[in-house]
């Protein structure tokens, strides 16, 4: 594991110095490139004796970090991609999966489920996220939605492949876990935010969205977008009176379906979307100031 973090950390660095500096004449040809070095990092990493999997996931991590051109262009691509491979691998562990052999490890697995609902996953979600004081409710909310999927099921096929006595029943019995808490936990998220009210209260919530325009990939000017609440203390004021700091130009403005370049005396109103080219060095108080 420490060697894919570290040849993680290395390869998304070197793959955002790279993606800056390649001429591409073809945009199209950016994510087939960060896509051939996922394949790469994955095998390479592996063949050294590392963790291929957190390496990939570690340059990833890295590689959004650090300002790149074609960021949003590239996110949607492999964002689209981890889809597809998501429902691919469904599809293949739906096949090694045999239902009367559920059936056997059935109360296992509902022990096995219970305790990972109910004492595992608190503990763990207490333990990981106390430091961040955040509220209890929103502690108990993580600990309910959890983190399940195809991953424990992928993990649960190596004592499989490896030919381990017991890996056939210990790849059933995740499977039933998995499922079971997608079915009881999945179905009931909404339920559970409501009981601990922490449901929205129906309005847009700020969003904040880097765009393909940014010509470089250094630390100068970017353009973003954001959208103002309507409990935002901008509600009301002109772009003047807002008390936007330096080094930021609102340069388009989107209200009910039209565009149009405001003024210093245009009023913000509630559901605005503005789209602003700010430095970087300030990205953390714009967003403090527009999403107050």
């Amino acid at each position: 594991m420490s060697i894919g973090a570290v040849c993680g950390l290395l390869a998304g660095r070197a793959v955002a110095w790279a993606v800056n500096r390649l001429a591409f004449d073809i945009d199209g040809l950016y994510p087939v490139f960060t896509f051939a070095v996922v394949l790469l990092v994955l095998e390479g990493t592996t063949a050294i004796g590392g963790s291929g999997f957190l390496a990939v996931y570690v340059a990833g991590v890295t590689l959004a970090g650090r300002p790149h051109v074609h960021m949003r262009s590239l996110a949607r691509f492999h964002d689209a991609i981890a889809w597809l491979m998501q429902i691919a691998m469904f599809v293949v562990l739906g096949l090694l999966v045999y239902p009367t052999r559920l059936i056997d490890v059935a109360g296992r697995g509902l022990l096995v489920a219970a305790v990972l609902v109910l004492v595992a996953r608190p503990i763990a979600v207490a333990a990981g996220l106390v430091w961040f004081r955040r509220p209890w409710r929103e502690l108990a909310f993580v600990s309910w939605v959890g983190l399940r999927g195809a991953t424990p099921i992928v993990l649960a096929t190596f004592p499989v492949a490896a030919g381990v006595g017991v890996g056939e029943e210990l790849f059933d019995l995740v499977f039933f876990v998995v499922l079971t808490s997608v079915l009881v936990q999945g179905s009931t998220i909404g339920a559970a935010a409501r009981r601990l009210g922490l449901l929205a209260d129906g309005t847009a919530p700020p969003r904040r969205a880097t765009f393909d325009t940014v010509l470089t990939g250094d630390e100068g000017p970017a353009l973003v977008e954001f959208t103002i609440r309507p409990d935002s203390p901008l509600v009301g004021s002109t772009l003047l009176g807002a008390g936007l700091p330096p080094g930021v130009l609102v340069v388009l403005l989107r209200r009910g379906g039209r565009s149009f370049m405001p003024q210093g005396t245009t009023m913000i109103e509630a559901g605005d979307e503005l789209l602003i080219a700010a430095e970087r060095a300030i990205s953390s108080q714009l967003d403090a100031l527009l999403s107050a």
